[in-house]
């Protein structure tokens, strides 16, 4: 059979064989100038002559004019429905004062009908020194259209007057566990509301349309698919778009938050069936919801322990969770959607003072963050997840939150080997991993954590974070060199809609460690940088780890499947620099280019 598609001209990467996340044979390609794709899968690497010799008058042939051909990137960790929601609201992220926060706000106010609701934001009030701001800053442009923005981390939201109204928040209305209203004088809520908080707003906004939410997901993945991003690991724990967090996390899914984030998943489902589905996602669903994720999405049986449902005893009926781990990975035929995936909250963000830490924040005496979920349930539903087959990935931003998380994954990793011999292969995640205590460090490579990291926060909250936590905690914050030296598996990606889905950018932070301030001369704690190559890796053959399909795809080979991204310019030969230059040509996923920036065809 003649090839679908042959590049040519190209120079060719593979990870390192001695990577912990490669496959167990990886392709030397660095000889090859050329790869043939038939179908969906890759089919031949070689010189020009052997690739164009198994062309006919059929093949599309692409130059790549010595531009360097990569395994598509994977972005381990978007919230991705939310992420084009964002990119058809308005946008404050990079709003520097007041005035201009006001501005942009009213300008895309002026454009939308009254009694509207004006979402999405994005705004950093670090931007303008550190201020929060409050309703009365909008109250005089929006008194026809209730608003609700978020702060970039999604963990902090900001309504305006005719917002509360609507919602029945006034100053007799009580804090919610896990949760701040943040008040004015007099108890007078000031419009700043954090994580579980937020529901009490959200409740009074209406549901999306099945139209905007088909336009949104079209938009987000033409805007990934233009950064060569090819599988998205996205979480849909929470509407982070509106700010929706489960009442009482702690102890159980609220319903709405799981109808939402089930919602999510059926439309990517219709985009699967319809042949729509141009990204290839592995959607994270509540960790507390994992009998429905079995039960409605899997088809699978529900093993209980009869008197302990709360998961903190696994019995021998779970002996086959390796082999149901396996077949969730190929839940679509065509491998464009996984739900074999967990994931919880263990704590909040720095730049709300949410997340955990064993000592107090700097500029906070008397506070240390605190937990969203109970450690002690959060493990319940962790055990019995894991116990039939499901995949569980953990938020956690502070030090303590990273122990806690640690010490859960370390007590149901050892409850599972006891329990089926050690065979059971859960590949847990501690999503962010970002202020870790140095004694913790080595467990993730000892305990098979993966760290699934996001060094754009480092160029973000790098500028201030001294200032909130202190110098020494800082020293092992954003940690990814001493990770990998430990042995463990990094993942990398965005948090989009929080940072820019665009992996060049990622590997330039987690190279240079540079923050937008520019303040720290050789980067923030610059032991930590890392090479380009092993920042690649993060985004390739580790995110692949991370999803047990190393032997599928992250990697170039022979019958792996043919996501692919070229860049124009060799990134593991120039200057670090040139990564914020280089230009994705073209993004193939599964044998079908996604995005072309100019024709490459010969």
């Amino acid at each position: 059979m003649a090839l679908t598609v042959a590049f040519i001209n190209a120079r060719l990467w593979n990870p390192p064989p001695t990577c912990r996340s490669a496959p167990k044979h990886v392709q030397d390609v660095s000889k090859a100038t050329a790869l043939g794709v038939t179908g969906d899968k890759i089919s031949v690497i070689g010189s020009h002559e052997e690739v164009m010799a198994q062309t006919n008058e059929s093949t599309r042939v692409i130059d790549a004019k010595q531009g360097l051909l990569l395994p598509g990137f994977t972005d381990c960790h978007v919230h991705f429905l939310d992420g084009g929601y964002r990119l058809l609201s308005v946008s404050l992220r990079h709003c520097k004062t007041r005035e201009e926060f006001v501005r942009v706000l009213e300008e895309h106010i002026a454009t939308q009908p009254p009694g509207a609701w004006i979402t999405g934001g994005n705004w950093d009030h670090q931007q303008w020194g550190g201020m929060l701001p409050d309703k009365t800053w909008i109250d005089a442009i929006s008194r026809n259209n209730p608003v609700w923005l978020n702060r970039l981390d999604g963990h902090m939201y900001l309504a305006n007057s005719l917002a509360l109204e609507l919602a029945g928040v006034d100053c007799n209305t009580p804090d919610t566990p896990g949760g701040t209203i943040v008040r004015l004088e007099g108890g007078e809520p000031s419009g700043i509301f954090k994580d579980n908080a937020t529901n009490w707003i959200v409740k009074a906004i209406p549901p999306r349309s099945h139209a905007e939410s088909c336009a949104a997901l079209e938009a987000a993945m033409s805007y990934v698919a233009a950064r060569g991003v090819t599988k998205v690991h996205t979480m849909v724990t929470v509407d982070c778009h509106n700010g929706l967090w489960p009442s009482n996390m702690g102890r159980d899914a609220d319903k709405q938050d799981v109808e939402l984030a089930f919602r999510e998943v059926e439309l990517y489902k219709e985009f699967m069936e319809s042949g729509k589905l141009r990204t290839r996602i592995r959607a994270a669903l509540p960790a507390a919801s994992w009998k429905r994720v079995l039960s409605e999405v899997l088809s699978e049986e529900v093993i209980c322990d009869g008197n302990h449902d709360d998961g903190n005893t696994v019995n021998g009926n779970h002996s086959n969770s390796a082999s149901r781990r396996k077949k969730y990975q190929m839940l679509d035929p065509k491998e464009y959607l996984q739900v074999g995936v967990l994931k919880a909250q263990m704590d909040g963000s720095l730049g709300t003072h949410t997340a955990a830490f064993y000592e107090d924040y700097t500029d906070t005496p008397g506070y240390k963050g605190d937990f969203i979920w109970d450690p002690s349930i959060l493990r319940g539903h962790v055990s019995q997840a894991a116990a039939h087959g499901l995949d569980v990935c953990v938020h956690a931003i502070g030090d303590h939150a990273n122990t806690a998380t640690l010490d859960l994954f370390e007590s149901v990793a050892k409850q599972l080997c006891e329990s089926e011999g050690c065979s059971a292969e859960p590949r847990f995640r501690i999503e962010h991993a970002q202020h870790v205590r140095e004694c913790d460090i080595p467990r993730f490579g000892t305990l098979n954590v993966v760290a699934s990291m996001q060094m754009s926060h480092l160029a973000d909250d790098g500028c201030w974070a001294t200032q909130v936590i202190g110098k020494e905690r800082v020293r092992t914050s954003w940690p990814m060199k001493s990770l990998l030296d430990g042995g463990a598996v990094v993942a990398l990606g965005s948090d989009w809609f929080v940072a820019e889905p665009a992996p060049l950018q990622g590997m330039y932070d987690a190279v240079t460690r540079r923050t937008q301030d520019g303040a720290w001369e050789g980067g923030l704690e610059a032991a930590e940088r890392v090479t380009v190559e092993e920042a690649l890796v993060g985004y390739t053959c580790a995110a692949a780890y991370a999803a047990h399909e190393e032997e599928r795809r992250g990697a170039l080979g022979v019958g792996l499947l043919a996501d692919l991204v070229l860049l124009d310019k060799d990134i593991l030969r120039g200057e670090v620099k040139e990564l914020l230059r280089t230009r994705v040509v073209v993004t193939m996923v599964g044998g079908e280019v996604v995005h072309e920036a100019t024709s490459s065809a010969v």
